[in-house]
């Protein structure tokens, strides 16, 4: 069994089933925007295929590709699988598992304002790998957050092929692109409507339920010098030290772009540290 499903779909340039600004927000971290679209998705699910009982095995859930940094979809699968579990053990039912689909490469292009053709190209010469064994009898729930040309879809059934996955198995998108007359780059349009410049992040991080993915590390790591710096000096010690943290665990240190803004984030670390130590604190 092999399904599709999305919660909304856009067919208009200007109108859309969702907020725009609420999901630009998400995009950048916000976690009260991943609980509200996660729950919703979940039970959207939860009417069409569970009470349903189309699906009675064992649920496993892979939120979008990730190396080290998750992406946004990861903060809605976590609201997702939690509106599925109360449901699940209401029911009497084995609660979700999860799993990690691990990719290769995380590229410095805003992939977002790329077309189809450009989008393939690029994510063409990355490679998904997951645990085959473990998912063995159960239905895999590949989520992601938007599909706009599936590009990242054909990745993860090419994936499929190659480790020979025979489960039963769905694609979730909270929304999904069904006009083919609109360009793709109405993805940014989405991911940044709320968000025009770098100081537009802060009531995001600053909110107590914020998630930090790719997206807002990659955003802060490429803004001009100037800005940048503002912006950094008004952040938490926490908050730098897990940008530099996430940074290093993409690899972003091997990219050339970003190497001004991550040494600048090096360097007020271990001037801190050293006025920390220089006041004997």
């Amino acid at each position: 069994m092999f399904f599709t499903f999305s919660l909304h779909k856009i067919q208009t340039h200007d109108r859309f089933a969702f907020e725009p600004a609420e999901y630009s927000r998400f995009k950048f971290g916000c976690g009260w925007a991943a609980r509200r679209f996660g729950a919703q998705l979940a039970q959207a699910f939860i009417e069409q295929y569970l009470k349903t009982g189309v699906l009675n095995k064992q649920l496993v859930v892979a939120p979008s590709p990730y190396a080290f940094i998750p992406t946004a979809t990861f903060a809605l699968k976590n609201y997702f699988v939690f509106e599925l579990n109360r449901w699940l053990a209401e029911n009497d039912l084995p609660v979700v598992q999860e799993t990690k689909v691990h990719r290769k490469t995380s590229y410095k292009e805003d992939y977002g304002a790329l077309n189809a053709e450009e989008r393939m190209q690029l994510i063409g010469q990355d490679s998904f790998h997951i645990d085959r064994a473990f998912l063995e009898d159960k239905t895999v729930l590949f989520l992601d957050d938007i599909r706009i040309t599936g590009s990242h879809e054909r990745m993860i059934l090419k994936m499929v092929q190659e480790y020979q996955l025979n489960n039963d198995m769905g694609l979730l998108y909270f929304a999904e692109l069904t006009n083919p007359d609109i360009h793709p780059n109405i993805e940014n349009h989405l991911n940044y409507f709320e968000v025009k410049d770098i100081f537009d992040l802060e009531p995001i991080i600053e909110s107590r339920h914020f998630f930090i993915n790719t997206r807002i590390v990659k955003y802060i790591l490429n803004y001009e010098s100037a800005p940048f710096r503002i912006f950094l000096q008004n952040r938490t010690d926490e908050f730098v030290h897990n940008l530099y943290n996430m940074a290093l665990g993409n690899s972003y240190h091997m990219v050339e772009a970003y190497l001004p803004n991550l040494h600048c984030i090096r360097d007020y670390i271990y001037t801190n540290n050293f006025k920390l130590i220089h006041n004997g604190n």
